[in-house]
């Protein structure tokens, strides 16, 4: 009997570590409307869990307060929540319409490889013909769609890495916020730098430029964005 309650004891005890890392929840939605957002991406940058948004821009992940929430998405501005508790969050996604000050990105910039720096995302999305729980699990199915969006996200970072400030602005004759404004404004898909060559790139920018110079001031320039880091209560 004393065994019994012994292991109990120990059970409880074993319990509060993981009862300490509490579950952080909320939804994420497109800045400026009710628009919810799913596949974004979730990074817990202090225990490097991460998680992705359902398709009602709901999520949850492990954490606790002092923790640093990083959200991602192709074509919106990262944004990092410093917790102070696990209350709900409402999280808004501003659209990235300024390119980035890059000075040189190829040299600057991390080699993203997610082989590397998350395993067992590609672990846990293998689907396995005698393991049903292998293609309905919503871990399975999370992992499936992390991997998606780090196959953008490689795609993404190669494009930065060719169509940076240095070289559009040195077949454009613009500078500062103008030049980024361009930049953004015709930005060349990842299929596009994939199938041409520096010579093709540089027709695509020259042609980009007279379609720019048709723009009216107004259309030319795009709102400036405020800083993105906050804390959230």
């Amino acid at each position: 009997m004393h065994k019994k309650y012994f292991l109990i004891v120990l059970i409880l005890i074993a319990a509060v570590p993981a009862m300490a890392q509490g579950l952080l929840k909320g939804t994420v939605y497109e800045s400026g409307s009710n628009n919810r957002m799913s596949n974004v991406f979730i990074r817990n940058n202090n225990n490097k869990q991460i998680t992705i948004t359902d398709n009602s821009g709901n999520f949850s992940i492990k954490a606790e307060t002092g923790n640093l929430i990083i959200f991602d998405s192709p074509g919106f501005i990262s944004d990092t929540l410093y917790l102070i508790d696990l209350v709900p969050k409402k999280i808004m996604m501003v659209t990235k319409t300024i390119a980035l000050r890059e000075v040189s990105i190829t040299s600057t910039r991390q080699a993203f490889d997610p082989h590397k720096e998350y395993p067992e995302i590609y672990t846990k999305s293998k689907v396995y013909i005698m393991s049903p729980t292998s293609w309905f699990s919503k871990e399975g199915r999370d992992a499936r769609k992390l991997k998606r969006y780090f196959v953008t996200e490689e795609q993404q970072r190669h494009v930065d890495a060719v169509f940076t400030r240095a070289y559009v602005g040195s077949i454009v004759p613009l500078k500062g916020r103008d030049l980024e404004d361009f930049m953004t404004l015709y930005r060349p898909s990842y299929a596009f730098i994939r199938g041409n060559n520096s010579e093709s790139l540089a027709v695509y920018i020259n042609d980009s430029y007279k379609k720019y110079q048709a723009l009216s001031p107004e259309k030319r320039h795009l709102p400036a964005l405020t800083s993105d880091v906050k804390i959230q209560q």
